[in-house]
């Protein structure tokens, strides 16, 4: 099985589909991520916040995969922006994960009543140039948030990881971050099951036409737009499901059919607001 990479800012590389672990419990992360690297992927992407970083490591060292065909993703939590603590975050990260660096390391949320994601974005440059991560990112920014970090620092994020699903596509997020080169990472790719996505007509009827499953169909959708997607599970028969989404296409006609889902008035987040996760 290939799954595609995709050239960043920097110019590494990430395969485009990983495995996401949000809300896999801490006593369950070895086996899901050893069950997920068995089946194929080689892409992992975790926080401190999610509190299983240590799983996720003992599942890689376990796994006698080269590290350089790992891709491994962790994050900088909200209460860690200040002085010098990205710096121990990212430490202790490391050592849960039993690793030398990671190859992305984001800033989880902006916080911007706190008002100190800029010196929050100003560590990872330092954090990056010490080589304990290859790339730096952000996760749910929005554009004036993206605008003040590149003009303050200079430095643009090779991806932005935010909530993007059907009903809810930001595509205001997404044409800023189209035209600096910034791609996009979709959390909740289904919608983390929290409206009736897969009763759409637009999807039931093209995973009948392509005769797929719902949900391979919009994680279909998030490829052919471009978007790097991890979706979560700990069942090895929806990993092997969630993988076997390279074989087939839709058509330009379904995939704007699925385009049309997004009401274009917010209404579709199912998670909290960047403004308000402080």
């Amino acid at each position: 099985m290939s799954i595609p990479q995709i050239e960043l800012l920097d110019g590494h590389r990430i395969p485009q589909l990983g495995y996401g672990v949000f809300k896999v419990p801490a006593d369950d992360a070895e086996r899901a991520v050893s069950e997920a690297l068995e089946i194929g992927y080689r892409h992992i992407d975790t926080a401190a916040i999610y509190g299983n970083e240590e799983g996720v490591g003992k599942a890689i060292a376990a796994s006698g995969i080269a590290r350089d065909e790992l891709y491994v993703t962790t994050k900088l939590w909200n209460d860690r922006h200040d002085g010098d603590e990205p710096d121990a975050a990212i430490a202790e990260s490391l050592e849960r994960l039993g690793l030398d660096f990671v190859d992305l390391y984001l800033v989880h949320w902006p916080t911007p009543a706190r008002d100190n994601y800029v010196h929050a974005w100003q560590k990872l440059v330092g954090i990056r140039e010490r080589a304990l991560t290859r790339s730096i990112g952000v996760s749910n920014f929005l554009v004036p948030h993206l605008e003040r970090i590149v003009a303050e620092t200079g430095v643009t994020p090779v991806v932005n990881q935010i909530e993007l699903h059907p009903a809810y596509q930001q595509r205001d997020v997404v044409q800023w971050c189209t035209q600096h080169g910034v791609h996009i990472e979709a959390w909740g790719p289904l919608g983390q099951g929290k409206y009736d996505l897969f009763g759409t007509p637009a999807v039931a009827q093209a995973a009948e036409a392509v005769d797929r499953t719902a949900a391979q169909v919009v994680l279909r959708w998030h490829l052919q737009k471009g978007n790097i997607i991890f979706p979560k599970s700990v069942r090895a028969e929806r990993l092997r499901e969630n993988i076997a989404v390279f074989d087939f296409e839709l058509t330009d006609d379904q995939v704007a059919a699925i385009d049309a889902l997004d009401p274009g008035d917010g209404s579709g987040r199912v998670s909290a607001h960047p403004e308000e996760m402080n």
